[in-house]
């Protein structure tokens, strides 16, 4: 067994834990910033319809990336699990498996999305001003997708094989080819909206070339062989029930943003759509760490659960835990006394201004919360609890924010839409919290010792 995969068993779990958590945590900041930069460019060149017309496109972009987690985390997560059994070969077999999935997954749904684009964007709440930056913007992206689905979804298993610094490496490498193609295309060449989407084409090719790269070369544990490619129904099967949790939280984060963007129209009109989609890319840009840690923890709970030394399983997961906690509190603080600036940067648009700056506040009322609840549906993903995970992932973003998202503004109104994000937050962690004490009991993981 490679020298790197064994430490997951071995070296102390806070050193494990940031040592694999940090490069995800830059890596996936650095693409949080690429999007603001994005949106900073776009609002100040374009102006605010554009920001509008590119939030409008949110959903299709949740769409492509469930599919991406579908296919990548649940073979990551595959992948970490057989390498703590010792099974690296059928690992190989599964890294080979999800390849020819992503491949086939990116021509077949961005072909149909872009069948039925115009029908998709106006039923997502674009009106005729916005309709043709969102057009612009997402056509663009959709015929370049398939090197998106290659970046991210086999960036995944880079980290479950024990090379975290190598994936961090690869998304620094996006990021900053992202920005400084943005600023030349958007800001130099003024080639709008377009511009913004080639730049974003361009970079995750070039990233995309990057992973395939490192899977065939000597750096990696695991290659990537012409024989695994071949689909296999078994391998299928776990990638897809594995990945499930993840997939669903996407997709219904899709759907979460047609009900948004719609009620949106109708109690704010564009100004309140580009407003939500700066709020979201701010949010993203504080939980992104929440992920990265996740992404740090997951090969380390994976690879120990496969090996069945629970201990570990849940030092690794309570660190988790404390951590994500510290960050999104610090962003709630952030956002409660820097509101005003912050949607300011991003536009001079007066309506803009008023209704993003007094609904962020609101939306973000319960971020402290959010890291225990995110951390822990991880925590049953990473130890193939596929359903638990799914159930738990789900109940914050449609078990209760959907009802609340149409109820609240029939009597609020606009602010029935800020609202029911935090109310939603709340009552998802408390019985995140009910059962995931069930669970660690029925596990038998009752005590930790530290390694």
């Amino acid at each position: 067994m490679d020298e790197r995969t064994l430490q997951l068993g071995e070296k102390k779990v806070s050193h494990l834990l940031w040592q694999f958590s940090v490069p995800a945590i830059v890596g996936m900041l650095a693409n949080s910033l690429y999007m603001i930069i994005n949106r900073l460019f776009v609002g100040n060149v374009v102006g605010a319809d554009a920001i509008s017309g590119m939030s409008v496109t949110m959903p299709i972009s949740f769409i492509l990336m469930a599919f991406g987690m579908l296919v990548g985390i649940g073979a990551g997560s595959l992948i970490s699990i057989r390498l703590g059994e010792q099974k690296k070969e059928e690992a190989e077999q599964i890294l080979g498996n999800g390849l020819t999935l992503l491949l086939i997954i990116a021509v077949v749904l961005s072909g149909g999305l872009l069948l039925c684009l115009d029908f998709l964007l106006t039923n997502f709440g674009a009106s005729p001003n916005i309709l043709p930056y969102g057009r612009q913007f997402i056509s663009i992206i959709l015929l370049g997708s398939v090197f998106q689905f290659i970046s991210f979804g086999l960036g995944a298993t880079i980290r479950s094989e024990g090379n975290p610094r190598i994936s961090m490496n690869i998304m620094l490498v996006n990021a900053g080819l992202n920005i400084v193609l943005d600023y030349i295309f958007v800001y130099v060449l003024g080639l709008g909206m377009p511009g913004t989407a080639v730049a974003t084409i361009i970079s995750q090719a070039f990233s995309a070339m990057l992973v395939i790269r490192h899977f065939l070369g000597p750096a990696s544990v695991l290659k990537l062989r012409l024989k695994n490619l071949r689909l296999r129904r078994h391998f299928i099967v776990a990638i897809f029930a594995i990945g499930m949790a993840p997939f669903s939280m996407q997709l219904i984060a899709s759907v979460i943003s047609i009900i948004f963007n719609q009620g949106l129209a109708n109690y704010g009109g564009d100004s309140a759509i580009g407003a939500f989609g700066i709020i979201n890319t701010l949010t993203m840009f504080i939980l992104m760490p929440i992920f990265g840690i996740n992404q740090g923890a997951q090969p380390i709970i994976g690879y120990n659960y496969g090996a069945k030394n629970y201990n570990r399983v849940k030092e690794t997961f309570m660190q988790a835990i404390i951590w994500a906690t510290v960050i999104v509190t610090g962003g709630f603080i952030l956002i409660q006394v820097f509101a005003a600036p912050l949607m300011g940067a991003f536009s001079s648009d007066e309506d803009l201004l008023r209704i993003g700056t007094h609904g962020m506040r609101i939306f973000l009322l319960l971020l402290p919360v959010v890291g225990f609840q995110i951390v822990s549906a991880n925590f049953f993903q990473a130890i193939g609890q596929a359903l638990t995970s799914m159930i738990l992932s789900m109940l914050r973003q449609v078990i209760l924010l959907i009802p609340l998202l149409l109820i609240l503004p029939r009597f609020l109104g606009l602010n029935g839409i800020w609202y029911a994000s935090p109310a939603s937050d709340l009552m998802a962690s408390i019985v995140t919290a009910i059962v995931l004490f069930v669970k660690l009991r029925q596990l038998g993981i009752t005590s930790v010792q530290s390694n």
